[in-house]
Parts: structure tokens; C-alpha cells; sequence
């Protein structure tokens, strides 16, 4: 069963930046395609940003869009968010996710889930 852990959250003032990533227990390049999504205590888990298998294409929330960069290694069996000029809304536990398709913010398209890292953007 594939595993996925999360790191590289951490606090950090607003206009600040951070890069999580998303180690992979196995290889993901050929099978799954990932994703980013955060959540706020309360309320429900939204998607962030979307790669595809080739890592060719990618898509962003309205949010983060210009802010964030999905990428992934797939030789390194590795998901990246780098986030840049970061907002107290940012603050969430971040996620990554695999899966096989479908509605790219759709949670139900994704089998398999990290545990998720904390991100805190506050002055």
C-alpha cells in the first residue's frame, strides 16, 4: 500500500515562504496523479493544486494560483508545493494525496492520503 508523508510545514511571517514535500513509499510517477489540499479546523478540506502523472500539467485553486508551484520528481518519488508570499489564510494543515483521476478537488478521487504538516502565517 503506498504511504505518503508530508514535510516542511513549519510558521512563518506573511510574505514568507515555504516548500513542503511529499515522500512516496513507493513509485507514483506511472500510476497515480497527486495533489496538494489543506484544511482549517472546522471547516472542509479544499484542493490547492493538481500535477499529473508526466508532471506536465498542472492546476491551482483561485486562491494560490500565481502564489504556489506544484511540481513532483518522479525519479525521487517526490511531490513539491512551493509556496511563496504567504497570507494568514494560508494557515491549514497541508495534504498530499494520490490518485487516478476525476475531479481534481474531489477528495473522493484520491486513495491514498498523508498525515499531513502544519503551515502557521502569522506576524
Amino acid at each position: 500500500q503506498l504511504q505518503l508523508v508530508e514535510s516542511g510545514g513549519g510558521a512563518v511571517q506573511p510574505g514568507g515562504s515555504l516548500k513542503l514535500s511529499c515522500a512516496a513509499s513507493e513509485s507514483t510517477g506511472s500510476d497515480y496523479h497527486m495533489a496538494w489540499f489543506r484544511q482549517v479546523p472546522g471547516k472542509e478540506r479544499e484542493g490547492v493544486s493538481w500535477i499529473s502523472r508526466s508532471g506536465q500539467t498542472t492546476l491551482y485553486a483561485d486562491s494560490v494560483k500565481g502564489r504556489f508551484t506544484i511540481s513532483r520528481d518522479n525519479a525521487k518519488d517526490t511531490l513539491y508545493l512551493q509556496m511563496n508570499s504567504l497570507k494568514p489564510e494560508d494557515t491549514a494543515m497541508y495534504y498530499c494525496a494520490a490518485g487516478y483521476g476525476g475531479s481534481w478537488k474531489s477528495e473522493s478521487n484520491y486513495k491514498y492520503w498523508g498525515q499531513g504538516t502544519q503551515v502557521t502565517v502569522s506576524s
